[in-house]
């Protein structure tokens, strides 16, 4: 059965970068949107009882699931975004293993940093971003509309970034770049990233 994953913090947690509306609004509507419609399309299918993440892979590879596949990545994408963020300082700083990493693939965290944002940027259109490891070498990159890096094989997602205008829009308009930058600047959980890096 596919649920709504609570929230692993308050709505208010993320206050001033995110807002608490902007949570309730996102979380509440949006991605309890994604796992209802989820549920009424699996209901009473052999396909009731699949995990979450084995239910996107058989959508994934079938055209007549298309629909099933965008709502299913959603809520994995949903998910894993809320826990690519805190609130809690003692969890933005990488492990050691996982920062080395970074500034040999990517020459140092700031600049790491920076193509967060701009990867976000430049993203047409609604979609994510995601720093994850592949094949042995961390990479940025973006992904349009529900597609989700978990289809790919060899690509372990370490966090990402939701770049959907309903992620944004009540705190910060149209101003997708200043979303980013205090996002990853005040709350990319790297804690959360180190825990993905290691058990790749």
């Amino acid at each position: 059965m596919i649920k709504l994953e609570k929230l692993p913090y308050d709505y208010d947690a993320l206050a001033p970068f995110i807002s608490q509306k902007t949570v309730e609004f996102h979380y509440g509507k949006h991605q309890a949107g994604y796992v209802k419609t989820v549920c009424d399309l699996i209901d009473k299918t052999p396909m009731v009882d699949l995990d979450l993440e084995n239910l996107i892979i058989t959508a994934a590879s079938d055209s007549v699931l298309t629909k099933l596949f965008n709502n299913a990545a959603q809520v994995w994408n949903h998910q894993f975004f809320w826990k690519s963020l805190t609130p809690i300082k003692e969890n933005k700083t990488p492990s050691k293993e996982l920062l080395s990493a970074i500034e040999q693939d990517f020459g140092s965290m700031q600049a790491c940093l920076e193509k967060l944002v701009e990867t976000g940027i430049n993203q047409f259109g609604s979609g994510w971003v995601w720093l994850a490891k592949e094949n042995g070498v961390l990479k940025i990159f973006s992904t349009p509309n529900a597609q989700t890096p978990i289809t790919k094989y060899g690509t372990k997602p370490l966090l990402c970034l939701d770049v959907w205008e309903h992620a944004y829009y009540l705190d910060y308009q149209n101003n997708r770049k200043e979303f980013l930058t205090q996002i990853v600047n005040n709350l990319l959980n790297w804690e959360f990233a180190s825990l993905n890096f290691q058990s790749v």
